[in-house]
């Protein structure tokens, strides 16, 4: 219930497609400023603990989206668990890096900077920056810089996980379903309106 009142509150129905935009833009734009040959957001799979490319710009753009690997695999998945942020100029010597992991998809960088995606106490997921120019060594302004895209993306993620949990129960069966198209029909409401409904799905979480 607090996810479908979350949902019509954020008016997430059918916003998937507006916040993949916005996470491919996101990885557009970070790939752009720091010059480098690819980025990418992962998405954590909490069902099967897996990591799930989200959106790419760059190396593997029109073939990354939708693959999947575990999510304790390679740097990604160090960052993932740690919650640390990591900036890995030769990979070539770092054991956290899976060689495997990286040819599958077609891609071997040489290097990478990583940082996890954060909503309160839950890891959503990874934004990884590919192969940036290695003339000069990374500076505390880029990790600053790495660190606003990365709130930029977990905002989306968090979106999309939300959009797709509420679309999820609209497309079932039972009383969650019912309520989610209660919920959905709310967006098309006017202000009194929208808010009595609210309300009602507020006192419907409480009894339930």
């Amino acid at each position: 219930m607090s996810d479908l009142q979350a949902a019509v509150a954020a008016g997430v129905f059918a916003a998937e497609d507006g916040y993949r935009s916005l996470l491919r833009a996101t990885v557009e734009v970070a790939r752009a400023i720091f010059r480098a040959k690819a980025a990418s957001v992962f998405l954590l799979d909490e069902a099967t603990e897996e990591l799930v490319f989200e959106a790419v710009a760059g190396e593997g753009a029109e073939s990354l989206v939708g693959q999947r690997f575990p999510a304790d695999t390679g740097v990604a998945g160090w960052v993932l668990v740690t919650r640390q942020p990591l900036v890995v100029e030769d990979l070539t010597t770092d054991t956290r890096f899976s060689r495997e992991a990286a040819e599958s998809t077609g891609f071997v960088p040489k290097g990478l900077m990583a940082v996890p995606l954060l909503a309160e106490d839950r890891a959503l997921g990874v934004l990884e920056v590919l192969d940036r120019p290695q003339q000069t060594k990374f500076s505390l302004q880029e990790m600053d810089l790495l660190g606003l895209f990365a709130n930029q993306a977990a905002i989306a993620l968090e979106l999309l996980q939300r959009a797709r949990r509420a679309r999820a129960a609209l497309d079932g069966e039972g009383e969650l379903a019912a309520l989610a198209r209660f919920a959905a029909r709310l967006e098309a409401a006017d202000e009194d309106e929208r808010r009595a409904g609210l309300d009602l799905l507020d006192a419907l979480r409480r009894l339930l």
